[in-house]
């Protein structure tokens, strides 16, 4: 069994550092999962007795207070800057972790998380929860069964609009808070995670172009970007080229996935769920989610029948009772772990060297 996690059969009993819309997302999930809420707090006793009246957590604290009482699970649901030191603490008190990406703001700090757990033989997991819809899990099966062939080409995408205007501010466009990139860092890190689980590939070599549409957001400068182009060569001999933007009017969360093999091709829209397009020279066919016709491992994350829609709350809930199955000693399929939120930051920062010295560049391994 993995230390922090639950003993002796008692549901685990977890905290969670942060009462935002994740915090909110991480604490559904952990009721679903039939975690004990033990302890919530955020910045300040007034917002942590809040979020405890509301979010039904037995008690509220400080962020110290908290990573004290040893949990078996904390979440990590804070800005950016503090995920690896929260993180850090928490693991040194004793629990397993889930922290919300990017694991850190630079790779030596991801790493550091990484090792920290490994020396404290404890677990971690990072919640690239769009890998837990069923239709995904489809993909991903049929890729790897051989139905699509050997791959050669991806075309995706994460747009959203959320600030698309100059006076849209939020945390995440202050580079001390958010790190030095953010829509990549924040998006494009989904996608990329996404395409590597279904081709099971990896990106070996990437060109990148950002754009800062809005240098003056709330009357202060902004250095992080707005908009992201890569290009990118995958380590098996595909190309693919990816298009993140958090200013395209009218998409509100429109992650796009299409996988082009010599046998077939297959398109994921995040919008549209419970649908997987899959395409031959010969005939295309609009998958649906049913788990009668499904394979195993995505059939199991189906929570309702075929005809019942599922959607984000319920793919995060697949996440986290598999966390917890991990950190009890369980080893569930697909899960993304520390080891991927450091990938994910290496990723990241590929995109920004190559972006500042206008030159392809290798992904450094993890």
């Amino acid at each position: 069994m993995v230390k922090g996690a639950s003993v002796g059969g008692r549901p685990p009993h977890i905290g969670v550092i942060g009462g935002g819309f994740m915090g909110r997302v991480h604490s559904r999930a952990a009721r679903a999962a039939g975690a004990v809420l033990d302890t919530v707090a955020t910045s300040g006793p007034t917002g942590s007795a809040r979020a405890a009246a509301e979010l039904g957590f037995a008690d509220s604290a400080s962020v110290d207070e908290l990573i004290d009482r040893s949990l078996d699970i904390v979440h990590v649901c804070t800005p950016n800057d503090v995920h690896a030191e929260q993180s850090l603490r928490a693991l040194d008190a004793g629990s397993a972790i889930i922290c919300e990406k990017p694991l850190a703001t630079d790779s030596p700090s991801a790493r550091a998380v990484l090792a920290r757990a490994e020396e404290q033989g404890l677990a971690g997991t990072v919640p690239f929860v769009y890998r837990f819809h069923p239709m995904v899990r489809e993909a991903r099966a049929r890729f790897r069964a051989g139905g699509a062939g050997r791959l050669l080409t991806v075309d995706a995408g994460y747009l959203q609009d959320w600030l698309l205007g100059a006076d849209d501010e939020n945390w995440r466009v202050e580079s001390a808070r958010g790190g030095p990139s953010r829509a990549f860092a924040d998006i494009g890190s989904h996608l990329v995670d996404l395409i590597e689980f279904i081709v099971d590939d990896r990106i070996s070599s990437l060109v990148a172009t950002t754009r800062t549409v809005h240098p003056r957001r709330g009357g202060a400068s902004v250095a992080t970007e707005d908009t992201v182009a890569v290009t990118a060569e995958f380590a098996g001999g595909a190309i693919g080229t990816l298009l993140v933007s958090q200013l395209a009017p009218g998409r509100k969360n429109s992650l796009t996935v299409e996988i082009a093999g010599t046998e077939a091709s297959l398109r994921f829209d995040q919008e549209q769920p419970e649908r997987l397009w899959w395409g031959r020279r010969d005939e295309s066919r609009l998958l649906v989610r049913d788990p009668e016709t499904m394979h195993a491992d995505a059939a199991r994350l189906c929570a309702v029948p075929a005809g019942h829609a599922q959607g984000y709350q319920d793919a995060f809930n697949s996440f986290v009772a598999d966390s917890y199955s991990y950190f009890a000693g369980g080893d569930p399929e697909g899960l993304p772990t520390l080891r991927d939120g450091v990938r994910a930051v290496l990723v990241t920062e590929a995109v920004l060297k190559s972006v500042s010295t206008r030159a392809w560049v290798d992904v450094e391994a993890v």
